[in-house]
């Protein structure tokens, strides 16, 4: 097992930048647009959010493995990220309650990594070039034919993911005596938010993705919640027209970050691809409805057009981003339909935004 740890590998990315490294987890090779995240902890969470899906994740923390992996700490079933690129990978670990070491978890996932590079000079990079697509070898070390493989990986742009992570079939979340019926389109939802709907008395019915309103609503809703995902917002067609009739039927609704731009959309706001994103645990957004701050736990790559909705008359903001001045929130002027383009769940990241599921509740009960 350690051995893997000593091979060589290789990191290139789409603009010819080549970095070379220690293979991490499964000897192989794997593409995907490669971005970074700036928490410092909880990296099993970010490993399994489905957001994340088709992503090669550089971490910017330099510890990476440290504390091991506990089946607890999962946001879905599997690994999604596409690959992993990281300082230090350590394959020992302390925490008592942890199941296996972060190599074994790799392995038996099938997850392409590469440990030891200069991360710090990695972001830097991406920072000024923005979003690219990147490949990872630990079986293949020529440069050339990594080059040819990788100009053969299609951009992130206009791709549909989200019905790749999504549920195949329908399936109930919390206490079926529950005072409140939520039905969740899951576009690659997080169990965490989950957990927080059932915390709240929340009976919730998960759904796939491409379910269509009325499907939904013959299930008895009180309200409905559009999850987290992959890919590009504007190419799912088929999850805008699902929230335009949900508005038409003026039912309570919440959105989280893919979900924040499908309402968007929903309405008439274009979304476009990022520079380089959000994605991290520290992000500072202003709730300029209630004049406070809160420190915010984000993952995006696409976002809202902000001259789009500064010129629409049914849309209100509710939330910017204090860093970019970027649109962290909003609400549609006359229904019961609100959303945020961060993850008030927060696993991981702090709780400060966690009053976002109270106002829904409180608003499918009202």
């Amino acid at each position: 097992m350690t051995s893997y740890s000593k091979l060589p590998a290789i990191l290139v990315l789409e603009d010819g930048t080549v970095y070379y490294g220690k293979a991490a987890g499964k000897i192989g090779t794997t593409t995907g647009e490669i971005c970074f995240n700036t928490g410092t902890t909880g990296y099993q969470e970010i490993f399994t959010d489905p957001s994340y899906f088709g992503q090669i994740m550089v971490t910017t923390n330099a510890h990476i493995g440290n504390y091991g992996v506990d089946e607890d700490d999962t946001e879905s079933n599997k690994i999604q990220i596409a690959g992993l690129v990281c300082k230090n990978y350590n394959i020992n670990y302390s925490r008592k309650m942890a199941d296996s070491s972060i190599q074994t978890y790799f392995e038996e996932q099938n997850l392409v990594g590469i440990s030891d590079i200069d991360t710090r000079s990695l972001v830097r990079h991406i920072r000024d070039k923005g979003a690219m697509n990147a490949i990872i070898s630990s079986e293949n070390l020529d440069v050339e034919s990594l080059k040819a493989e990788l100009a053969k990986v299609p951009s992130m742009a206009g791709l549909e993911l989200s019905s790749t992570v999504s549920t195949t079939e329908p399936y109930f979340y919390g206490d079926e005596d529950a005072a409140v019926r939520i039905a969740v389109l899951d576009l690659g939802i997080k169990r965490n938010i989950l957990r927080n709907f059932d915390t709240r008395q929340v009976y919730a019915k998960v759904f796939p993705a491409k379910t269509s309103f009325s499907e939904m609503e013959a299930w008895g809703a009180d309200g409905y919640f559009i999850s987290n995902g992959p890919g590009d917002p504007s190419a799912m067609d088929y999850a805008i027209i699902t929230v335009k009739e949900i508005l038409a039927a003026d039912k309570p609704m919440f959105g989280i970050c893919l979900g924040h731009q499908i309402l968007a959309l929903a309405n008439g706001i274009r979304t476009e691809k990022m520079f380089n994103g959000h994605r991290g645990i520290n992000h500072p957004v202003k709730n300029i409805i209630a004049n406070r701050c809160e420190i915010t736990s984000q993952n995006h790559g696409f976002g809202v057009v902000r001259e789009d909705i500064e010129n629409s008359k049914d849309i209100e903001v509710t939330h910017i981003n204090l860093n970019d001045d970027s649109i962290e929130g909003i609400r549609v002027k006359g229904k019961k339909a609100f959303s945020v383009q961060y993850h008030p769940e927060s696993s991981p990241g702090p709780h400060d935004s966690r009053y976002l599921f109270d106002e829904f509740v409180s608003m499918v009960k009202a």
